[in-house]
């Protein structure tokens, strides 16, 4: 099993950054893909980015040029830079990993509003 710990959520204004982090911990490792996922209210859960091991990304198309997935592999920590927030950002925030992208944290809620 596997757990992840989201951090970093909060509120910001429009224009505003945030940076997210996930923890991983127990018996499966090494991870090779971190991603993160979002899920508004009265959506579904969609994804934002994620990236292998070896350092390979991709991103929704909306969040292109503004967000950036990144880990550090000795930490087991994934992170979200996410700049030029926008009120359609307004989600819960979810890590994902596993083979599979079996394994899910709790959730972060980030609100982008003025």
């Amino acid at each position: 099993q596997v757990q992840l710990v989201e951090s970093g959520g909060g509120l910001v204004q429009p224009g505003g950054s945030l940076r997210l982090s996930c923890v991983a911990s127990g018996s499966i490792f090494p991870i090779n893909i971190m991603g993160w996922y979002r899920q508004a209210l009265g959506k579904q859960r969609e994804l934002v980015a994620r990236i292998s091991r070896a350092g390979t990304t991709n991103y929704a198309d909306s969040v292109k040029g503004r967000f950036t997935i990144s880990r550090d592999n000795a930490k087991n920590t994934v992170y979200l830079q996410m700049n030029s927030l926008k009120p359609e950002d307004t989600a819960v925030y979810f890590c994902n990993a596993g083979a599979a992208g079996q394994f899910w944290g709790q959730g972060t809620q980030v609100t982008v509003s003025s």
